[in-house]
């Protein structure tokens, strides 16, 4: 007997085939019987007229009204998290002026993507994760003095030139506040679902 969940579930997969078993094998006349729990995560639609990204099957963005409430903490653990419970996953660094996924990752100064036909991104595997991060284009001393529709360049360039392979999700670590980054997001990128960091003081300011 095979039973697909629509997420990720290695963790409570042995349990559950333990209790459905005992369930069925409870009915009368039923001898034995072979539970298979399964994970097929399904893409789910993002905003219309906006094509998937190739190899993505669902983008989850991860935002926060200002700096410094943890955001790309929870980026990294759930990425980690999604991926520890089978999961395809990948983390796009969308923080232009401030990416920090690699050193939350543990990725080394100055590892750099490979390039596939001179125009693509392989991004850099660790942990399990596929990564992207301006951090592995530019160097600390590079100057980051960019205009808005440069800033969103990059981002569309990192997201659509990166060869994401099978993901079932990609979490988009994006920079605090609501700028040029987030509009790009929402008008090019099909996002299929947010995150939204906040701290006990944000809350009760909407109390």
């Amino acid at each position: 007997m095979d039973i697909p969940f629509g997420y990720s579930a290695r963790g409570i997969a042995g349990a559950m085939r333990e209790i459905i078993g005992n369930a069925i094998e409870a009915v009368p006349g039923v001898e034995q019987v072979r539970i298979r729990v399964d994970s097929v995560v399904l893409p789910h639609a993002g905003q219309n007229n906006i094509a998937p990204l190739n190899g993505v099957k669902n983008i989850v963005a991860i935002a926060s009204g200002k700096g410094g409430v943890g955001k790309s903490t929870v980026t990294a653990n759930l990425a980690l998290a999604l991926q520890s419970e089978g999961a395809r996953v990948g983390v796009l660094d969308a923080d232009i002026y401030g990416p920090s996924q690699g050193m939350m990752l543990g990725i080394a100064e100055g590892v750099r993507p490979g390039v596939r036909d001179e125009k693509l991104f392989l991004p850099v595997e660790t942990h399990g994760l596929q990564v992207m991060s301006m951090a592995f284009l530019v160097t600390e001393k590079t100057p980051m003095v960019w205009r808005g529709p440069m800033v969103s360049g990059a981002l569309l360039q990192m997201a659509t030139q990166s060869v994401w392979s099978d993901l079932d999700y990609l979490l988009i670590d994006l920079p605090p506040g609501t700028g040029d980054i987030q509009l790009t997001l929402a008008q090019k990128i099909p996002v299929a679902g947010a995150v939204i960091v906040t701290t006990p003081q944000d809350i009760a300011l909407l109390d």
